[in-house]
């Protein structure tokens, strides 16, 4: 396995933002200093107060940040009608496993947001940092957004396998962007870093969850989808076919139809939510 040069991945990281349209147009956008001097984006779809949602950008726990991600964040603000607040957690390998759960807890401590919402490692984040939360018999937002997230860190599903190779995630950097995030080979089976494997889901919040058919992780997010609903959580879960991983990110028509159906499902559980508790 070639081992990926992080200065190099993180420039791309740029390169590519460069290259990507703006979102739309909101109507205010304020740079916010969080809880520890976390920097955090706070995007307003209009002037009059909405419910506020949390974002964790993706970015396999070792790049991105809140610039790269800033059109997501515009499109889930002006689509769902909320307050989006992005969150630019430390990365590893400078700061691994448990930094970025941490923070991403202290924000949602802080914020107090209806709902939390992350694409690929943000979804992980978002679904560990509710874990969390629960687990501590504190308030927990209403609503998780999970766009193609990471559940498994013993990446032992077929579609990593499968998919794996010859799409946009690449099972040997998968693996590598693991031991970035948790260097202890024999913690990755445990349920405290991989939530597919906590035993008991109860009182998680409202999910949506999209996986995508040509993604590694698309088994880890059916079968945590699975388990969700399992456990009597409310889940709206979608595979959207012929998509690779990190759609979301992505400006093809099929994309944006796909991430149009997953803004969609989140407005309709970030309503009542809204809802029931106005």
């Amino acid at each position: 396995m070639t081992v990926p040069d992080l200065g190099e991945l993180r420039r791309g990281v740029i390169e590519r933002r460069a290259m990507r349209p703006k979102g739309p147009e909101v109507a205010r956008v304020q740079e916010v200093t969080g809880p520890g001097g976390l920097r955090l984006r706070h995007y307003f779809p209009a002037e009059e107060r909405r419910p506020l949602v949390v974002f964790l950008h993706g970015g396999a726990w070792v790049i991105c940040d809140l610039d790269s991600h800033d059109r997501l964040c515009r499109r889930i603000a002006m689509a769902c009608g909320v307050e989006v607040l992005a969150v630019d957690y430390r990365l590893a390998p400078e700061h691994p496993y448990p930094a970025a759960v941490d923070d991403a807890v202290a924000v949602l401590r802080w914020a107090r947001p209806v709902g939390v919402a992350g694409d690929s490692a943000g979804g992980y984040l978002a679904t560990m940092a509710c874990l969390r939360l629960r687990d501590a018999g504190e308030e927990l937002p209403a609503v998780q957004i999970l766009a193609c997230p990471n559940t498994d860190l013993t990446l032992s599903k077929d579609s990593v396998r499968d998919k794996g190779s010859g799409y946009s995630l690449d099972a040997d950097f998968l693996q590598w962007a693991v031991r970035q995030w948790v260097p202890d080979d024999g913690l990755r089976a445990d349920p405290v870093v991989s939530p597919l494997r906590v035993p008991d889901l109860r009182e998680m919040p409202a999910t949506v969850l999209v996986t995508a058919e040509h993604d590694a992780l698309r088994d880890e997010g059916d079968a945590y989808a699975e388990r969700l609903a399992e456990s009597g959580v409310r889940v709206i879960h979608r595979r959207e076919p012929d998509l690779e991983h990190g759609f979301v990110q992505n400006n093809d028509p099929a994309a944006n139809a796909a991430t149009d159906r997953l803004l969609t499902d989140a407005r309709t559980l970030l309503s009542e939510a809204h809802t029931s508790h106005a």
